[in-house]
């Protein structure tokens, strides 16, 4: 989207309030609408064309009820220092939240700071998972499975 003009990096950031990131089936990351708790989650902010968002929206699943796109306060981060410069209104995808209590749950209500490559480790791209179930069904075999 960035080669097309159609996404443009903002900067990185940090959200300002309180929220879990957590990991799911495959080691896929959620973030929760559960204001207060978990941490201040960083990451990037982009400024999209109408044309990506909606093409972030089909990735994401929101018509699927994977995820949901809504409302969140960042603060933009100085590449420097660190240093928080601006907030900003922004928008980001959740777990939908027919399921995100749950997953809280399943994660012992705990939460990152960050998706990095420690996080990601054992991620599974959409390709090499399952293609013979959906990917809430994959969510919900998870949830019930029991922790390892």
């Amino acid at each position: 989207m960035v080669r097309t003009g159609d996404a443009a990096f903002v900067g990185a950031a940090r959200t300002a309030g309180r929220l879990p990131l957590v990991c799911g089936p495959y080691r896929v990351p959620f973030l929760l609408n559960l204001p207060g708790a978990g941490e201040r989650v960083s990451g990037e902010l982009y400024a999209v064309s109408p044309r990506a968002l909606a093409r972030m929206d089909e990735l994401e699943g929101t018509r699927k009820g994977h995820y949901e796109r809504l409302p969140i306060s960042v603060v933009v981060v100085d590449g420097d220092g660190g240093q928080e410069a601006a907030e900003v209104d922004a928008e980001a995808y959740y777990a939908h939240g027919s399921y995100a209590g749950e997953l809280w749950r399943r994660n012992e209500e705990t939460g990152y700071k960050v998706y990095s490559e420690k996080e990601a480790k054992g991620y599974v791209k959409r390709a090499d998972r399952p293609q013979d179930i959906t990917f809430l069904d994959q969510i919900r075999i998870f949830l019930a499975s029991p922790q390892t």
